[in-house]
């Protein structure tokens, strides 16, 4: 139990904050303009990532200097590097912005729909057709990647935790898929994720090389080759 003196200072506590603006219906002025101007940075974050994109997919990663996307945006240099710690921050953002951007288009309508197989893999050419259709945000992937692999890279969390969602999305469908008979048991699910995600990060090296590879084609056609056939069904069958 609260003594008297405990008593009357809660009491003052309560109505010290039944005075304040909670109670009275609204915020104060100073939180009010603290919300106000991090909802601009949000909205201006967004601006220069949304920017930044489309100045990549037609500049390439050479227009990509903080010079040429700070214009974009109207901004100094160090106007837009008050958003973002560093060069690297921002181009990792610029990537984070066009995965949830591929995911926006390419991924399934109905977020309540069960993925299968089929839809995946769908998707997943979708993006790769698109990538040749950008290959400054393929470059500036490909050259990121690789410097990421210095643990402490800004964008070396983003791709690792990037591999791994892309990877758990494949064995999610890739597992189901094999126990029906659609495709072949032969590599367990996880190497098999892996095995995709490298050949789709690898083609786009080669296509920085040889623009004239069909990218979606190569990465249709070894889904095509795990892909089982009747015959295959009936002999696995035959010899369970």
């Amino acid at each position: 139990m609260l003594g008297v003196g405990h008593e009357k200072t809660l009491r003052h506590y309560v109505l010290k904050i039944k005075r304040g603006s909670v109670y009275r219906g609204g915020m104060s002025n100073t939180e009010s303009r603290r919300r106000g101007s991090y909802a601009k940075g949000i909205a201006k974050r967004e601006e220069i990532l949304t920017r930044a994109l489309e100045v990549i997919a037609r500049e390439g990663y050479g227009g990509a200097s903080v010079k040429e996307l700070a214009a974009a945006v109207g901004l100094s240099q160090a106007g837009l590097l008050h958003y973002f710690d560093s060069k690297e921050e921002l181009f990792t953002a610029i990537l984070r912005k066009r995965d949830d951007t591929d995911a926006a288009q390419f991924g399934p309508i109905d977020a309540m729909t069960p993925l299968d197989i089929t839809a995946v893999r769908t998707g997943f050419l979708g993006v790769i057709r698109h990538n040749s259709e950008v290959p400054g945000l393929v470059e500036l992937f490909s050259r990121m990647a690789a410097d990421a692999a210095a643990p402490q890279h800004p964008a070396h969390d983003f791709f690792l935790e990037r591999g791994r969602t892309l990877r758990k999305l494949f064995i999610d469908v890739i597992a189901p898929a094999q126990s029906t008979g659609d495709l072949s048991p032969g590599i367990d699910p996880d190497t098999l994720a892996r095995v995709l995600q490298a050949v789709a990060d690898g083609l786009q090296l080669q296509w920085l090389l040889e623009p004239d590879i069909d990218m979606a084609a190569i990465v249709g056609a070894l889904f095509t080759a795990l892909q089982t056939t009747p015959t295959d069904t009936a002999v696995r069958t035959a010899r369970g």
